[in-house]
């Protein structure tokens, strides 16, 4: 039945397709339309009266007249829309208030307008018609979309707007949940499982019934590989032969999690992995799409921040290899509002930037001056593994007291593994001052023991996170996490 349901399902898509496809060779004009739609349909709304939308007449002025925003600056207004108060980022009404956090487990609420419901669906309608039309096979069978199990502290209030939505389909709204509900081998009822030994044993059976299974779609590939290595408990089969026409899976491959990619092309042999492009809970910037990954440029208005400064640049005024960091206007309320995701351009898809996500902007770490960069470690981490030739089960930088750690989980480890770590990490010259004042010591190697990505994925949860919020780290801010990845696998993951 999932399998019937997935060609009606394509069906209502192709629409979407073919008017995205038309708007790759003219994203100037798709994109100032649709900034023209925000500020006319949200002028009389509390937001746009103190920034003057109603006389805001082109992208130019937009960039001129509304200030960057980070989340403490919508926080206020969001407050106001989570009390009951109506047209405060827009006209139309909230539905609801998405959960969502960052790696450090702030929480947000992002306000979901049938807009952005719309916006989210425009980026999915061609990713879906691209993946199937051209692996027509595919959708013979069911798929699996990875289900993002509540967090430990996120409840659903009865207040003045309902906060959290039900299911993850319901990204989506109404009769498009509905249609993918429909098509999944995995029902969303399983995320409201939130001891993460229950979810993975619930998800599993449901996969098992499945063995038409042809699609996998998951957050980071690490979450794919920890479900593998519950699979001997319920089945002795591998999975090739569980799932014989399993033909691609869909999961995060850049930046940091492009580590954990050579263990899953190990685990499932023959089977292509696509990378999912940048997603988030406030928006969809990039797609897979022809090869490559274009940005969503029917979805939201977007900015990119050169990595030297100076003014924004329009999705049409992007370079080739240029370096930016994301800024997002969507149907939802959120305006000028940085991601703080760095991205590169990697060519273009007629005339749209295709992108590839180089880490997030905003993870620093500073012990004594240094001023770490996340993007700037995974690419360390990166160069140094593939010149040594490792490809870590997890690898991840973290302060202690007064020098960087490098847990990792690897098969093997090359002598002088920590020295070339930060030898490279010196090329950052305030790393390099502070090594040479003796303030910070040489980067110390940890091992740390099979499933430690499972560990730091639990860590995080426990801290108020939702799985389907933690993003892949080269580096972490905090400490400790010497105890927390050191511990026995068994002690939290056994079904």
């Amino acid at each position: 039945m999932t399998a019937l349901l997935s060609f009606p399902w394509l069906a209502a898509n192709l629409p979407g397709y073919l008017q995205f496809r038309r708007a790759l060779a003219a994203p100037e004009r798709i994109q100032r339309v649709l900034l023209s739609g925000y500020l006319r349909r949200n002028a009389d709304t509390a937001f746009g009266r103190a920034h003057g939308f109603a006389a805001i007449r082109s992208a130019e002025e937009y960039r001129e007249r509304v200030p960057l925003t980070l989340w403490d600056d919508m926080a206020p207004w969001v407050d106001r829309i989570a009390a009951g108060e109506p047209g405060v980022l827009t006209r139309s009404p909230v539905r609801t208030l998405e959960p969502t956090s960052g790696s450090s487990a702030a929480a947000k609420l992002i306000p979901y307008t049938s807009e952005l419901q719309r916006e989210i669906r425009r980026a999915v309608a061609p990713w879906i018609v691209d993946l199937y039309g051209h692996r027509p096979r595919l959708a013979s069978g069911s798929a699996y979309w990875s289900i993002t199990p509540l967090a430990l502290d996120e409840e659903r209030t009865a207040g003045p707007v309902r906060v959290g939505f039900e299911e993850d389909s319901q990204y989506l709204g109404g009769f498009w949940s509905r249609l993918v509900d429909a098509t999944l081998a995995v029902p969303g009822s399983v995320r409201h499982l939130r001891a993460p030994d229950a979810f993975r044993l619930a998800t599993l059976e449901h996969l098992l019934r499945h063995r038409d299974l042809t699609v996998i779609s998951v957050w980071h590939p690490s979450f794919l590989l920890l479900l593998m290595e519950a699979l001997p408990r319920l089945s002795p089969e591998p999975p090739k032969r569980i799932w014989p026409r399993l033909g691609l899976i869909s999961c995060w491959g850049d930046a940091h999690a492009a580590l954990s990619l050579p263990e899953l092309a190990r685990a499932f042999p023959e089977v292509e992995i696509q990378p999912k492009g940048l997603l988030a809970t406030e928006g969809f910037v990039t797609i897979p799409f022809a090869g490559r990954w274009p940005l969503a440029i029917r979805s939201h208005f977007f900015e990119f921040l050169p990595e030297e400064g100076g003014d924004s640049r329009f999705a049409w005024e992007l370079e080739g290899g240029g370096i930016y960091s994301v800024v997002l206007t969507t149907g939802g309320g959120l305006y000028r509002y940085r991601l703080q995701d760095k991205v590169r351009v990697e060519g273009f898809v007629e005339r749209t930037p295709s992108l590839r996500f180089l880490g997030k902007e905003g993870h620093v770490s500073d012990l004594r001056g240094e001023k770490l960069h996340e993007s700037f470690v995974a690419g360390v981490l990166a160069r140094v593994f593939e010149r040594i030739g490792i490809a870590p089960r997890f690898a991840m930088l973290a302060p202690d007291k007064n020098q960087y750690v490098l847990y990792l989980e690897s098969e093997t480890v090359p002598t002088g593994l920590a020295d070339e770590i930060d030898a490279e990490l010196a090329a950052n010259p305030q790393y390099r001052l502070c090594r040479a004042l003796g303030q910070l010591a040489p980067v110390r190697l940890q091992k740390v023991g099979p499933g430690a990505y499972g560990r730091y994925l639990e860590e995080c949860r426990r801290r108020g996170q939702r799985w389907g919020d933690v993003k892949p780290l080269a580096l972490s801010p905090v400490g400790g996490w010497g105890e927390i990845l050191g511990e026995s696998v068994s002690s939290k993951f056994s079904l």
